[in-house]
């Protein structure tokens, strides 16, 4: 079986490596984006098994780019499962998490092994 494929999202470089790390320890392989804009890009020229996707970021926030791969013309892309990331209350967000189309919300701090859950959880 292949290796997973995720795309890792987040403005932050020392999430960006931190992520990276846990994805290799789990087996994954990964693209890096620091923006939404770059997720995109990468969304439209290679097949990705999951995103984890921060919410705040500049160019294009996480919120901003799940409505947009969500409203993809491509079915299958726009059905990529997207994971939020983030920092905050998720009983403060959930509505918007939940209606931007996440499929699953993390809190940080990022602990292996709840990213191993949700990639075994979504990734088939």
């Amino acid at each position: 079986m292949a290796k997973p494929v995720l795309l890792i999202v987040d403005d932050i470089f020392v999430n960006r490596i931190l992520l990276s790390e846990i994805a290799n320890e789990i087996g994954c392989t990964y693209k890096l984006a620091s923006n939404g804009k770059e997720a995109i890009q990468l969304l439209q020229t290679q097949h990705f098994d999951l995103v984890l996707m921060d919410i705040e970021m500049p160019v294009m926030n996480g919120l901003e780019t799940t409505k947009h791969i969500r409203l993809m013309k491509d079915a299958k892309l726009a059905k990529t499962p997207i994971v939020a990331l983030t920092a905050h209350n998720p009983n403060d967000f959930f509505d918007e998490f939940n209606s931007a189309g996440f499929d699953e919300l993390l809190t940080k701090p990022y602990l292996i092994s709840k990213i191993q859950q949700v990639v075994e959880r979504f990734v088939k």
